[in-house]
């Protein structure tokens, strides 16, 4: 019998977003690659990795809390690396004002963490990636049968909250080829629905001359991958005024692309938008999600809002409650502004007392609370039969756990499956029975695949 592993282990902690976990997962394909293999918990590492976020300033927060929480669990002699949007955004401050941290790496060192610390240790074998070769790393293996594919890294935008092209850098799209590649790999290792990401999806290919190429992409993938078991395929983040005709109708076209539109909407009021530096207005953000229910009742809808961004006025918040009273979205959050150091609005006079932000946030969610639920019990009083994908298991009663087309993963509600011990990726057709909070109860009818 063999003995144990004298190879040094590695744990990678992510915090932040769906495109931080893509960064992750291609960081511990490297860190495998250079001859690691990962550890059962942080506590049992060689070297630990936390994979930061900056978005704002309860993100930083968190992020630095973390840090410190790892680095005094840490086993004696380990090593801990801090990476991510935090260290590329504050680099030698972060590093300063953590004495804890062996090494602070910015996005052209995350390809090769390992020899970032203690080379004579981890022995690297190859070579560093810089942040552009990132994108095109291998994947660790799948852990899950949906994962998350990043199609473009940076952002082109100017939005007057974001600081994220000052340290993400600006648009830079995947060659199409090299999407379906990674895609195929991952099917093939067993994933079922795929979870297309980008900092503004719906714009990918512009930069490489090709507007509009998000459609044949779709078009790609639903043709090569659902004969070698995709299932499903879901976009992420897309900004409404890219939101266009061929798209919509790709997406309600295709049997593997999902008709679940994620839009950046931000807020309704047209003059707090143009203030904002972006586009639309409540009207227009209704007229198309009107558009698209005409054409497929069933398309579900989600997004996000800001609420106390300078300059916003009762009549301002108003128009917003009215959007999601008009619009009625299936799911929304809601977050106060956060003054971010490097972009325009942290400058911007009419700030929004905190007692006032606290109070518009309470009433968006008192309107859209009971939209989502209703939405949800409308399946329920309907017996609604859905298709849904098996992804965990409940921990208390060992009953598959899984989605339908209306949850994104690790963002909405799952779909309790009562009694059925299903296998993970599978797909099973079943019944809507009850509800559990966000959540839907369902019967299994079949085993579909």
């Amino acid at each position: 019998m063999a003995g144990p592993s004298t190879r040094a282990r590695y744990w990678v902690e992510t915090l932040g977003c769906p495109k931080n976990a893509v960064d992750s997962d291609k960081v511990a394909a490297s860190l495998v690659a250079d001859g690691l293999e990962p550890a059962e918990s942080a506590g049992d590492a060689d070297l630990v990795v936390v994979n930061t976020c900056a978005f704002v300033e309860a993100a930083r927060r968190e992020s630095i809390d973390t840090v410190l929480a790892l680095g005094g669990a840490r086993k004696d002699g380990a090593k801990l690396v801090v990476t991510g949007c935090l260290a590329e955004r504050y680099g030698d401050e972060l590093a300063a004002a953590l004495p804890e941290a062996d090494a602070v790496v910015g996005f052209a060192g995350e390809g090769a963490l390992s020899s970032q610390v203690a080379p004579v240790t981890f022995r690297p074998r190859r070579r560093p990636a810089g942040v552009r070769d990132l994108l095109e790393l291998p994947r660790a293996t799948p852990r899950a049968p949906w994962a998350y594919l990043k199609v473009a890294e940076g952002c082109d935008r100017s939005c007057a909250f974001c600081a994220i092209p000052s340290f993400r850098g600006t648009q830079r799209s995947r060659r199409p080829d090299a999407i379906v590649d990674e895609a195929r790999a991952l099917v093939t290792g067993g994933v079922s629905e795929l979870v297309l990401v980008a900092q503004d999806l719906a714009w990918y290919g512009r930069d490489i001359g090709e507007p509009g190429s998000l459609a044949p992409l779709l078009c790609r993938l639903d043709g090569e991958l659902a004969p070698e078991g995709l299932r499903r395929v879901r976009l992420l983040y897309l900004y409404p005024s890219e939101v266009h005709d061929p798209l919509v109708a790709t997406m309600l076209e295709l049997d593997t692309v999902v008709p679940y539109f994620d839009l950046s909407l931000q807020h309704a009021d047209r003059a707090l938008l143009k203030r904002m530096k972006r586009w639309g207005s409540g009207e227009r953000f209704v007229e198309m999600i009107e558009g698209v229910r005409a054409r497929e009742p069933d398309a579900t809808f989600r997004s996000s809002f800001i609420v106390g961004f300078p300059g916003e006025t009762e009549p301002a918040h108003d128009a917003l409650l009215q959007l999601l009273e008009t619009a009625r979205l299936d799911w929304a959050g809601f977050f106060p502004f956060s003054p971010e150091d490097g972009t325009s609005a942290a400058a911007l006079d009419g700030t929004v007392p905190d007692a006032l932000m606290r109070e518009w946030l309470r009433e968006c969610d008192e309107v859209q609370d009971p939209i989502t639920r209703g939405a949800r019990d409308a399946l329920v009083r309907a017996g609604a039969e859905v298709e849904v994908l098996v992804d965990g298991v409940d921990d208390d009663t060992g009953d598959a756990l899984g989605r339908t087309h209306r949850e994104a993963p690790e963002i909405d509600g799952v779909v309790h499956l009562e009694g059925a011990h299903a296998r993970l990726g599978s797909v099973v057709r079943a019944k809507v029975i009850g509800a559990l909070g966000p959540d839907l109860v369902a019967t299994p009818i079949e085993v579909l695949a």
